[in-house]
């Protein structure tokens, strides 16, 4: 388990991570998000003791990192797939964080054939692509068998068999009791991965909720209907206090979960129905309408602003 207790980090006057607490609990994924610049690398930094906190506290498994003897024995990461020894090969990469952790030399093998890299095992890491490096960060995350993993943008790179292996090792791992903690720009990915999640924006928790919950309370559910008796309808529908609205293409829309009552009573009334479906809206837009107000970088759609006319007598840099 991982317990954040009023995590603050600080930067001069700017705040990055402001009164964190929550905890990423075993046995399910957890997704982590908010926009850019909210404060997520910053968290998952002081959970490895890479930055230290303003205030607060946050232990793995009840302990400072920096007091976990064998660390990679307890937690495995993925931050930054780029940080590796470009003139070392893979196999060598691994077996130097295993020396350094008390893991079995065994292990590098393991792992290499987990992550698909076992035939460029003696292949050096300046050659790889990027979905190549991402398979070796996450090979160097699971060296140490860890009962927690924490993964960054883990599908960058990747292509579309290696984004269904992911996915289905971190929900495999999670199986298995261990502690997920994964951060996700990609929103389709997060809804078909996570469990639970936790969101911020600038600095701030706005979420730490189940995923099925997050989106049903950040986001409009409806059901939509179609028949060819549609004046019919209407009028039972109204009798019975259903407030119905136009969608167009001769389609109609109700708001909440309504589909089981509304199917009972065209049924009772004996009115065709050729279309009565419940719609909920996506992980995506639950996210957008939550973190609206905590988004940092606005990039606008219109025309770019004319250039400016500087004076004549003006030089740029030189």
């Amino acid at each position: 388990m991982i317990e954040l207790a009023g995590l603050t980090k600080r930067y001069g006057e700017k705040v990055a991570v402001d009164d964190l607490t929550f905890s990423v609990r075993p046995g399910i994924v957890t997704g982590f998000l908010g926009p850019n610049g909210a404060g997520k690398s910053t968290t998952m930094r002081m959970i490895l003791g890479l930055d230290h906190p303003t205030a607060g506290d946050v232990r793995v498994d009840g302990v400072h990192y920096r007091r976990l003897k064998d660390p990679l024995t307890r937690i495995g990461a993925l931050l930054d797939a780029k940080a590796v020894h470009g003139g070392r090969s893979a196999y060598h990469h691994l077996l130097c964080l295993a020396q350094s952790n008390g893991v079995p030399e065994r292990r590098v093998a393991e792992v290499l054939d987990t992550v698909g890299l076992t035939a460029v095992a003696r292949k050096k890491a300046k050659g790889f692509s990027l979905g190549m490096g991402q398979r070796l960060g996450i090979a160097a995350a699971l060296l140490g068998d860890p009962r927690i993993l924490m993964f960054d943008e883990p599908v960058n790179g990747l292509d579309p068999e290696g984004i269904h292996w992911i996915r289905n090792l971190m929900k495999s791992l999670a199986a298995q009791g261990r502690t997920v903690f994964v951060s996700s720009h990609l929103m389709s990915e997060m809804a078909l991965t996570a469990d639970h999640l936790v969101v911020i924006g600038q600095g701030r928790l706005l979420a730490d909720t189940s995923m099925a919950d997050f989106i049903r309370q950040n986001a409009r559910s409806y059901v939509r209907i179609r028949s060819p008796q549609r004046e019919r309808l209407l009028d039972v529908l109204h009798e019975d206090g259903i407030t119905v609205v136009e969608a167009g293409a001769g389609a109609l829309e109700v708001e909440g979960d309504k589909a089981g009552r509304i199917g009972e009573l065209a049924a009772r009334y004996g009115i065709v129905l050729h279309e009565l479906s419940p719609r909920q809206a996506s992980l995506e837009e639950a996210f957008m309408q939550l973190t609206a107000q905590a988004v940092e970088y606005h990039a606008h759609t219109g025309p770019d602003p004319a250039p400016q006319a500087w004076g004549a007598g003006w030089k740029g840099a030189e």
